[in-house]
């Protein structure tokens, strides 16, 4: 039997097609959601069922009937708090995240890993509610119960502090009566074997970018209004089913867009050269002195805080490396911070940075406000070493300045000013600058996703880990060295 279950139900209303897919084309998946944002759905799920004290929890089963019948026990025994309360109606089912019993009263609660409650998550709890009491409940209260970002560690962890509850009782009332229409639907949909003729839209990206989209993009061109960077996606699926879809279109029907996005079309529309503000870029050298400290953070983050000062989400950093140059174009010096898995990294990173970096220096990172945000968050934390980390932070300057004002532009920039974009275009095949090369860590979110995944490796695991980190991380400052060359020399053509 096919049944129906609330993220079943959910991706239905998102698209009818996903659903469809799952049954029929599943080998068409691409990637979904990345396997360290399952894990921590899981682990805030796991941490949310102490939220109202002692709880029992209705273990996992093949056989939905052995779960539910698990539950109805537990209510008769008498059960304050339940974790995963299973309930089947008809071919719907259900697993309550907590299912909290107070003044004879059932409460449904549904947990989110997010900092806030998202209108898909209105159509969970709906579905919840509608299950429930069809089968006799009385459902007295509705929560999403979604992390609270403000929350900062001190000590044991406060979970009432940690999360927030959203009441959703009238949002689950008001949509009661769209809800059998939409399980006609899925039943529809899952016993037509025909793929449902749906053109693509919003809903392919959100509220969760669909891992089938690939599939149904395959026949968008490229480079299409979808390439356009920056552009909103809810105007690009405008401008496209408008008639809107490659760049001869953009030039011909001329649609509302910034003068940088029509710089990234036209670039590549009719083939331009690139495009060089000499003075301008001369200008932003001459804020540059020398000795000159290129530096870049990698941060992780935790959705349960596990050290104390530290709220949701908030970015911690665990590495940086460091490239210096005493005076311009000299041989560069490189130095590199990784902390120990498992432990708070700031006291020692931040002790590390005020010694690699000297009072009053010039210190270079590429989108500067990211790793100016993270000095000014240990100078809170660490107030004896403020004064050093703040002038750091203050003698501060932003490579990317140029690309992102674009006194620097060309075609294979792809509208984007990321480093990531603008390396391979300045230092075209040099194999020590291919990120594509680097074992094992290749961006931002595999450094963060590893270092964070570091302590359930083995020993030897671990040292083979943190090579490749150290790795990327340096050629992240490698590449500021690189490309501050390259600045330097189209101004003197």
């Amino acid at each position: 039997m096919y049944y129906i279950s609330k993220s079943k139900y959910c991706r239905f209303v998102q698209c009818p097609k996903i659903i469809w897919m799952d049954k029929y084309m599943p080998e068409a998946a691409g990637s979904s959601l990345s396997e360290d944002l399952l894990e921590t759905g899981q682990k805030v799920g796991e941490i949310a069922r102490g939220y109202f004290g002692d709880y029992k929890c209705v273990e996992h089963n093949d056989d939905l009937n052995v779960m539910c019948h698990e539950t109805e026990k537990l209510l008769k025994d008498g059960a304050e708090t339940i974790a995963e309360a299973s309930f089947l109606y008809k071919d719907c089912f259900c697993s309550v995240d907590l299912l909290h019993i107070e003044g004879g009263k059932l409460q449904i609660v549904e947990v989110k890993s997010s900092t806030e409650p998202k209108d898909i998550h209105f159509e969970d709890i709906s579905f919840q509610y509608y299950v429930l009491t069809e089968l006799g409940y009385t459902v007295d209260k509705v929560f999403i119960m979604h992390i609270n970002n403000e929350y900062v560690r001190k000590g044991e962890l406060d979970l009432k502090q940690l999360f927030t509850l959203v009441d959703g009782t009238d949002e689950a009332l008001k949509r009661q009566d769209a809800i059998e229409e939409k399980i006609e639907g899925i039943r529809k949909v899952i016993n037509t074997k025909a793929e449902p003729d749906i053109r693509i839209d919003l809903y392919c990206d959100k509220p969760y970018e669909c891992m089938y989209k690939a599939y149904c993009h395959r026949f968008v061109p490229e480079p299409s209004i979808f390439s356009v960077h920056l552009l909103k996606a809810a105007t690009k699926y405008k401008y496209y089913h408008e008639g809107i879809v490659t760049f001869e279109d953009i030039i011909k029907k001329h649609p509302k867009m910034t003068d940088k996005q029509y710089a990234q079309v036209n670039a590549v529309y009719n083939n331009e050269p690139p495009t060089i503000n000499k003075k301008a870029i001369s200008e932003f050298l001459n804020t540059l002195t020398y000795p000159l400290y290129h530096l870049d953070f990698e941060t992780f983050q935790q959705a349960i805080p596990e050290f104390d000062g530290v709220r949701p989400y908030m970015q911690i950093p665990f590495q940086y490396s460091l490239h210096v140059q005493r005076y311009k174009n000299s041989p560069e010096e490189h130095y590199e911070f990784l902390a120990k898995e498992g432990e708070d990294p700031r006291r020692k990173l931040a002790e590390r940075l005020c010694n690699d970096i000297p009072d009053n220096v010039c210190t270079l990172a590429y989108n500067m406000s990211f790793e100016k945000t993270v000095i000014k968050n240990l100078a809170l934390q660490f107030p004896d070493l403020s004064a050093h980390l703040m002038k750091i932070h203050d003698n501060m300057h932003d490579l990317m300045v140029p690309f992102q004002k674009q006194h620097y532009y060309r075609k294979e920039f792809q509208g984007s000013y990321s480093i990531k974009y603008v390396l391979p275009a300045l230092c075209p095949n040099e194999p020590e600058l291919d990120y594509h090369a680097l074992e094992g860590v290749h961006n931002g979110s595999e450094a963060m996703a590893t270092y964070a995944a570091l302590t359930e490796h083995t020993k030897e695991e671990i040292e083979i880990i943190r090579k490749q980190l150290l790795a990327y991380c340096r050629l992240d400052t490698l590449a500021m060295v690189k490309v501050l060359e390259k600045l330097y020399e189209i101004t003197e053509e």
